[in-house]
Order: structure tokens, then C-alpha cells, then sequence
């Protein structure tokens, strides 16, 4: 038997209220489904530049840009 059968076999014995509440629930439920693709639908893709420009300057006084320390570029190359 499948899940809708069973369903409708015990909807069939509650009284005809309560079948609409079961119907409504049902309804409820596919309107909260609608809404959650709608939302995921939403979301427009951007670039990792932008969603992670927040954190720009974020380590600021961090070591600086190691291309132009002269101490850690000495030695390079000579192994």
C-alpha cells in the first residue's frame, strides 16, 4: 500500500472537519515548498570578489605584501 492510500483510507474515517484540516495542512505545506524555490530562485550569483569584499583590508597590519620585502626575497633563486 502506498503513502497516498493510506493516507486516504485513514482520511476517509475522520469526520468531514477534520478532513479539512488535513486538507489545508496539505495545502499549507505545498505553500511553504513553493516559497522556499521561490527564495533559492531568488539568490543571483555574484563574483567571489564581491562576496568577499567585507573582509578587504582585513589583516591589515599583518606582514605586507612579501613581493616587495626585500629580507624574504634575499636568497631566492640561489639554491
Amino acid at each position: 500500500m502506498s503513502i497516498i492510500q493510506a493516507a486516504t483510507e485513514k482520511m476517509r474515517s475522520l469526520p468531514p472537519e477534520k478532513q479539512q484540516e488535513v486538507l489545508d495542512f496539505i495545502e499549507f505545506l505545498q505553500n511553504q515548498l513553493a516559497q522556499k524555490n521561490t527564495n533559492i530562485e531568488q539568490i543571483e550569483p555574484i563574483s567571489f570578489l564581491a562576496a568577499a569584499q567585507q573582509f578587504a583590508g582585513c589583516v591589515d597590519g599583518g606582514p605586507g605584501d612579501l613581493a616587495t620585502n626585500k629580507q624574504y626575497l634575499e636568497g631566492l633563486g640561489t639554491e
